[in-house]
């Protein structure tokens, strides 16, 4: 795999009502912004990074791409279909802004050269689809689901190839089980900036990318 046989593309659409309005990427773990880690792990393995987002005035400074949903209202799924559509690569890696947890490793073997359409990791919840590689191939299939307001991103779309990354991978990447965690919810941030900021510091830096 090179960086630029892939790219790379960051779900940042939610509204964060639960935060007071406080964008959850911009969010502070171990002294960094939750998006800053996830741009040092991606930029290992991707080239180019964007971000799909309604509004690019919080990220001007990152410098990079900011694309609007192609058919805004269609959550996460309809931010994968995005990713897709709007990426430069025949193939994205899409993760969720809120996952201050994914280690280079990890998105460099779910990036490596495949003929799958979709790369997934699946572990004890099942599929993790916010943090996957999707082929052109998928645009398709998902559009179609979204015509039909089938939106949930849990649910692959049909017709397409499947590789799964499954727990035994996975384990060799996550020793804290923390791979997937995300910041739904304050309760959520303060776990998660509990569990890394408690680490010792060899431990921490793995979360680091």
């Amino acid at each position: 795999m090179t960086r630029r046989s892939v790219a790379a593309a960051i779900l940042a659409g939610g509204r964060a009502r639960r935060f007071g309005g406080t964008l959850k990427n911009t969010l502070e773990i171990a002294g960094r912004r939750i998006i800053d880690r996830q741009i040092d792990a991606l930029r290992q393995v991707a080239d180019p990074i964007f971000i799909v987002a309604p509004d690019a005035a919080p990220f001007v400074s990152l410098g990079l791409e900011v694309v609007p949903d192609v058919l805004p209202g269609c959550g996460a799924l309809g931010g994968i279909y995005t990713a897709i559509l709007r990426s430069p690569r025949w193939r994205t890696l899409v993760v969720a802004g809120d996952m201050p947890c994914l280690p280079a490793g990890l998105l460099a073997h779910l990036g490596r050269d495949s003929t799958a359409d979709i790369v997934v990791p699946r572990g004890a919840r099942g599929y993790e689809p916010l943090c996957a590689v999707y082929s052109r191939q998928c645009a398709g299939p998902i559009q179609q689901r979204l015509d039909r307001g089938l939106l949930r991103a849990s649910v692959l779309p049909d017709g397409v190839q499947i590789e799964e990354v499954g727990p035994e991978m996975l384990a060799a990447y996550d020793p804290d089980g923390l791979l997937f965690l995300n910041v739904n919810t304050p309760h959520d941030y303060e776990r998660a900036r509990n569990l890394i900021e408690s680490m010792p510091q060899e431990r921490k830096r793995s979360y680091h990318g």
